[in-house]
């Protein structure tokens, strides 16, 4: 092997490869390459110790973590064992319903108010504020599920039936695209049907000012009326805290308003504080318009938004809110 003038002879591989590291050096004027390794190893001396006495709390962490979700999942195993005896899908749900539970106890400290709100039986239609990524209302339906062993049939944009692979998750928990028959269909067949008036739309444009996004819309109130069903109001508490959206961006919010994709990214997933809130029901009302009925929930979201809610929302505030319990009330 030669260098220029220079020759790098070499008997064995151990003097092949010094050669080759000679050459480098040369070549890319650091200088001895042997100094740069020594110093590479001393920062590994140095510092192995240190990550390592980070990670290993961590992974401990982890495992309580784990070991905590185990016992929740174990604690309803009773309902659990019933549920696959009586149904496979039905068991199914409820394994999915006590793991999301399970995650929104240990990462949000997830709570209910006003349970109680919801029917044991027959329909009702719950209209809820939609986060960046609605996680609140996963937590909620896992609730419904185990708390009262009902399903709440749900309207989801057309697009997440395109999703790959989410065809049978969405079959499995009775989502629809919205059609105002389906939903009568579902509300007048005693079902509990949620929706979110602002969809999309509001889970990219909105921020933590809390806006409600549902423009004109009043489908939702029509299917009210048509069902002879009353409205439920819901809202999370730091939703947007959990989960923030880039689409109020100007390049986002031009690009969602002109394809109607949602592109805008979406970051967070910080374990901050979910405290959702149901409202009173707004009870069927022959007399009323659907306009009217529409103007009416907005107006209860809005309430619930106002008395539970500081504006504008603070990742770091809805952080601390997980080791105390007091939060707004008007």
């Amino acid at each position: 092997m030669s260098n220029g003038n220079e020759s790098c002879m070499f008997r064995d591989g151990a003097e092949f490869v010094a050669c080759i590291f000679h050459a480098f050096e040369e070549w890319s004027g650091l200088g001895p390459l042997e100094d740069y390794l020594s110093y590479l190893e001393y920062l590994a001396w140095v510092f192995t110790p240190l990550v390592v006495v980070f990670i290993l709390p961590f992974l401990i962490v982890i495992l309580l973590y784990l070991s905590i979700l185990f016992l929740h999942v174990y604690k309803h195993k009773n309902q659990l064992r019933e549920a696959y005896s009586n149904n496979m899908w039905d068991g199914a749900r409820k394994t999915l319903a006590t793991l999301w539970d399970g995650h929104g106890f240990i990462w949000h400290g997830y709570e209910i108010h006003g349970m109680e709100k919801i029917p044991d039986e027959g329909a009702a239609l719950i209209v809820y504020y939609h986060g960046a990524i609605p996680i609140d209302y996963y937590y909620f339906l896992a609730n419904v599920i185990i708390q009262k062993g009902r399903i709440v049939h749900s309207v989801a944009d057309h697009f997440l039936f395109k999703v790959p692979g989410f065809k049978l998750l969405l079959e499995v928990f009775s989502v629809i695209h919205g059609p105002q028959e389906e939903c009568v269909k579902a509300l007048k067949s005693g079902h509990l049907l949620g929706i979110s008036p602002g969809g999309v739309r509001e889970a990219l444009l909105s921020d933590e000012t809390y806006p409600l996004l549902w423009g004109k819309r009043r489908g939702f109130a029509q299917v009210a009326i048509d069902s002879k069903v009353p409205i439920i109001p819901m809202f999370t508490q730091n939703v947007r805290e959990g989960f923030r959206s880039l689409g109020g961006l100007s390049f986002f919010r031009w690009s969602y308003e002109k394809f109607r994709v949602p592109m805008a990214p979406v970051y967070g997933g910080f374990p901050v504080k979910f405290r959702t809130y149901l409202g009173d029901p707004i009870p069927y009302d022959p007399n009323i318009s659907a306009a009217e009925l529409a103007e009416k929930t907005n107006q209860a979201v809005q309430a619930l938004i106002d008395r539970h809610q500081i504006i504008p929302g603070n990742v770091l505030r809805a952080l601390l809110e997980r080791f105390h319990s007091r939060h707004k009330e008007k």
